[in-house]
């Protein structure tokens, strides 16, 4: 996407606010990727809090991530959360189908609408209003060829829309038109935490390195603070 390109920016955002994801070929270029890769080995899987790592920091920051990122969020959009996934011969396992819910904050309060408070790495995580779920991008960077043998995510298009959904209605909701989401090394995969989403495990083992950045626009209610604003 050539981003001085209204018509493209547009198209972007349309995709991403219809079907609740939409795939870019291309991204970062070869030298920020083989930069990354040669930081996280490819033998090592999920990583969390990647905003403190300085690499991470300039990557969410980066020209090519904020501009598209901004092309749908507005340019005062800002990082709250890094993880690195990949799926090797020692950690291939399969994810099912489901949203992704929380945020991590700084510290936990007692604030209406945001409950089943958990820890992760250490970081207080919380389920928010559903209305500031929607309101959060990903932007999933491949260090890695995504490729229908090493378990790339599967999503349904436009069931973001439904809201936040009870764990019934996760199990009961058709998934035989799902998309298999085909992305090359150096492109990106833009999602919508809300919309339901799954992965296999790799028929053929080898590295699916994807650094997992979700950026937002808005405060927080009540005192409440996201862990990382970057």
């Amino acid at each position: 996407m050539e981003l001085g390109d209204a018509s493209a920016v547009n198209d972007l955002g349309a995709t991403v606010e219809e079907h609740g994801f939409a795939v870019l070929p291309s991204c970062l270029d070869e030298s920020t990727v083989e930069r990354l890769r040669n930081h996280f080995d490819e033998n090592g899987y999920a990583q969390r809090n990647l905003l403190s790592v300085p690499i991470v920091r300039d990557l969410a920051t980066s020209m090519p991530v904020r501009g598209i990122v901004g092309a749908i969020l507005g340019p005062n959009c800002f990082a709250v959360k890094a993880i690195l996934f990949n799926k090797t011969q020692e950690s291939n396992w399969k994810v099912v189908w489901h949203q992704d819910l929380t945020i991590s904050v700084r510290e936990r309060r007692a604030v209406g609408g945001f409950g089943s408070w958990t820890k992760k790495a250490g970081i207080p995580h919380v389920q928010p209003p559903p209305e500031i779920m929607s309101r959060i991008l990903a932007i999933r960077l491949h260090l890695d060829d995504s490729a229908a043998d090493n378990g790339p995510l599967r999503v349904i298009s436009s069931s973001h829309k439904e809201g936040r959904l009870s764990a019934q209605r996760v199990a009961h909701w058709k998934k035989s038109n799902y998309v298999t989401c085909i992305v090359p090394k150096g492109g990106a995969l833009l999602m919508r935490p809300l919309l339901l989403h799954a992965s296999s495990s790799c028929t053929v083992p080898k590295p699916r390195r994807v650094i997992h950045c979700e950026f937002a626009t808005e405060d927080l209610p009540q005192g409440l603070e996201w862990h990382d604003r970057v």
